[in-house]
């Protein structure tokens, strides 16, 4: 028997016994539905039709959200994967059980300002998940897909569900095309599959499979994919369906369209089977991702979707790494296809889960979430916030933060220099204009609210790197300083993390400014070039580059665009000494449009006073 180590504390939901979260009344008979929870793999909000994409091809989930509820303001309360399920699974923020990047996590690297915390590897059992509350009142359980929550002794079988197909410790699939297997072993369940079967395909008839042979039962089947995490994989015929003209900062590219069309078939396979055999008036389905989608170059030359009008993707804080689609179908309730601007985040599932199941009941365990139950039927909940802690530096780029959504305003805070950015969703939804400077009594209450927070989970923090060795030069003796590796000390200025652009973009305020550390490993000249691209309408902007005593202005120029990077040299500086230094890049006149981007700064070793 599982025991808790925690008790709640004034951000947890305690409900009623035989109450849903207070959404149902007292006396009201109370029936108890199958729940099928369809959990997508760095799947973005934008990448269906519903939420607006125009090149993905998404019918089946269309017709979902036209027969259930889509809600349009639903977050992951990570950017990454292994957070999110622990959420799902547990309703509690992630950061209670020191799960806070996806498991192991990224390795610290010599460059890094600072050391991630050291995290857990595997959901605890002490744990209790949705899984074994269900089972516990008789629902047979199912986990068909991802688990990425623990290796041998820590799987979806210690963890309440009678069956688990595919499910173990590796974030992404051993193989996408049968056989299922790797040097590392062969995915459970799928030891026998005929070669080349497709993975989403194969997990959609393991999933009709359960529906078949327990019809007759509660059920609740847990539907993770693997889709649409990279590698990139799709049987050839349906990637000849789209143009092979993969575009930047677009929805364009043919495999990832490949691969999303096939997980809308295997989600319309099982909708099929429930209405096979009756069972969709007694089945509450739930379908939603686990982050934003992979917009950066971890996904290929033009990233593997584009999330926009979002801003960024997986691995970041803002909208499009972790506003991501929910759509609910509820039978009797709700009227179908509309849409719910709730704030609500993926710690909710859980306690919505419980109301299709009789609602909650001791022993069930607190959670951070409430139901969505009252939402169906237009009922309004108190507002309150969502909450977001990643002390980690992505793979996608991003670096250690934090952040906070209460009402319209979203707070995002940055842990290498403690710098507030702040946001107005409900008139930039593309967190283009940072307030922070305009309203500091907000920035210093939602600072202060998301402080408490971390203490109240227990969020551990990163620490200054010892071994910090930032920008060493080349074999040559270059110095590259990168614009993902700037610090923003301003309040426009930002990193533009996609593939086309990796560049410091926004030049709207002057006094903007960037610094960046690198290391030197002997006195030495230098020409430093800033390469960037530059809009004909932007030329004639000055910036001030600075290294210990030495400044230089330099009046921005024209390239063929701004995704045009050249470089363009500012001058000559002498480092006098060895060791780490700070050169700084500032805003003195901004252009009369923001179309420039700095992609990096570069020192060139000046050698016997030659160039």
């Amino acid at each position: 028997m599982k025991h808790r180590l925690w008790y709640p504390t004034c951000g947890m939901v305690w409900a009623t016994v035989l109450l849903a979260s207070g959404s149902v009344s007292a006396g009201e008979e109370r029936q108890l539905f199958n729940v099928v929870l369809f959990v997508i793999d760095d799947l973005g909000q934008r990448d269906l039709g519903c939420y607006g994409s125009t090149f993905y091809r998404t019918p089946h989930i269309d017709r979902l959200a036209r027969e259930g509820i889509r809600f349009t303001d639903f977050y992951a309360v990570c950017p990454v994967c292994s957070p999110t399920r622990v959420s799902i699974l547990t309703g509690q923020y992630p950061q209670r059980w020191n799960i806070t990047d996806w498991i192991p996590g990224r390795k610290d690297q010599p460059d890094q300002r600072l050391q991630r915390p050291s995290i857990r590897t595997e959901l605890p059992l002490e744990a209790v998940t949705i899984a074994e509350v269900l089972k516990r009142r008789g629902y047979v359980t199912a986990h068909i897909g991802k688990w990425h929550l623990g290796g041998k002794g820590f799987g979806p079988k210690e963890q309440g569900f009678d069956i688990n197909v595919a499910g173990d410790e590796t974030g992404t699939p051993r193989s996408y095309f049968a056989p299922f297997r790797n040097k590392g072993g062969v995915m459970p369940g799928l030891e026998e599959a005929p070669e080349g079967e497709y993975l989403t395909d194969r997990l959609a008839a393991e999933a009709v499979r359960f529906i078949s042979a327990h019809k007759d039962r509660p059920f609740f089947l847990y539907l993770p994919h693997y889709a649409v995490h990279t590698p990139l994989r799709a049987p050839a015929e349906r990637i000849r369906r789209y143009p092979n003209q993969p575009r930047p900062g677009t929805q364009s590219n043919p495999v990832y369209a490949a691969m999303v069309e096939s997980m809308d078939d295997a989600v319309g396979q099982v909708l099929q089977a429930l209405a096979d055999y009756r069972l969709a008036d007694k089945t509450v389905v739930l379908f939603t991702s686990d982050n934003g989608g992979l917009a950066t170059r971890e996904g290929g030359p033009t990233g593997a979707t584009y999330n926009g009008p979002l801003r960024a993707g997986k691995g970041f804080l803002y909208e499009g790494g972790v506003r991501v689609p929910l759509i609910i179908r509820w039978p009797g309730r709700g009227k179908p296809g509309t849409t719910c601007a709730e704030v609500a985040c993926s710690n909710d599932l859980f306690d919505t889960i419980l109301d299709a199941a009789g609602g909650r009941q001791p022993p069930d365990p607190p959670t951070d979430g409430r139901s969505l139950f009252p939402l169906l039927d237009g009922k309004p909940l108190s507002e309150r916030a969502i909450y977001w802690h990643y002390p980690h530096y992505a793979n996608q780029g991003s670096r250690p933060g934090g952040a906070i959504r209460r009402g319209r305003y979203k707070l995002v805070e940055d842990y290498e220099t403690g710098r507030h950015e702040l946001y107005d969703l409900s008139r930039d939804l593309s967190e283009e204009k940072n307030l922070a400077t305009e309203q500091p009594d907000l920035v210093r209450q939602l600072a202060s609210e998301l402080e408490k927070w971390r203490q109240q989970v227990d969020a551990r923090m990163p620490r200054p790197n010892p071994q910090y060795r930032p920008h060493p030069p080349d074999a040559n003796g270059t110095i590259t300083l990168p614009a993902r590796t700037a610090l923003i000390h301003g309040q426009q200025w930002r990193f533009e993390p996609l593939p086309h652009q990796e560049s410091l973009g926004h030049w709207v305020q002057t006094g903007d400014s960037a610094s960046w550390d690198f290391t030197a490993i002997q006195p030495g000249r230098f020409r430093l070039e800033l390469v960037y691209g530059c809009h004909s309408n932007a030329a004639g902007a000055s910036v001030e580059v600075s290294l210990d005593s030495w400044r230089q202005q330099h009046t921005l120029q024209a390239t063929a665009g701004t995704h045009d990077y050249q470089p363009h040299v500012v001058g000559e500086l002498k480092v006098d000494q060895p060791g780490r230094h700070t050169l700084t890049l500032k805003l003195v006149r901004p252009p009369s449009r923001p179309l420039v981007e700095l992609r990096s700064i570069v020192l060139r070793p000046v050698k016997d006073g030659g160039r």
